[in-house]
């Protein structure tokens, strides 16, 4: 089993910047793609970013526009969401997924594990 704790959520002001962080435990397996995903308060869950195991160019969303960056550290264990430009849009539960694989996509359903989420709200 593979466990994820994600943190780094809050309350930001709008141009603000949070980073959030996923720290991955357990079974990880060799080689996997790690990803971030939320869900805006009535919507569906939207990808955001992944990354790949090492070499591969990692994916994001078109809403971004540039102002997330997603990171992994060098034991590859941790992801991190950086955010910028913040704007009350972004307000959404952040999850953090791990696929078993080294390749990243924008499928959630292709990932087979998840964290519990972060809440972040930015404010006008």
């Amino acid at each position: 089993q593979v466990q994820l704790v994600e943190s780094g959520g809050g309350l930001a002001q709008a141009g603000g910047s949070l980073r959030l962080s996923c720290a991955a435990s357990g079974r990880t397996h060799s080689s996997y793609a790690m990803a971030w995903f939320r869900q805006p308060p009535g919507k569906e869950r939207e990808f955001v970013a992944a990354d790949g195991w090492r070499g591969h160019t990692p994916l994001y969303a078109d809403f971004m526009e540039g102002r997330f960056t997603i990171s992994r550290d060098n034991t590859r264990t941790t992801a991190y969401l950086q955010m910028n430009t913040l704007e009350p849009g972004d307000t959404a539960v952040y999850y953090c997924a791990l696929r078993t694989s080294a390749l990243a996509t924008r499928d959630p359903q292709t990932y087979q594990y998840w964290g519990r989420g972060t809440q972040v709200t930015v404010s006008s």
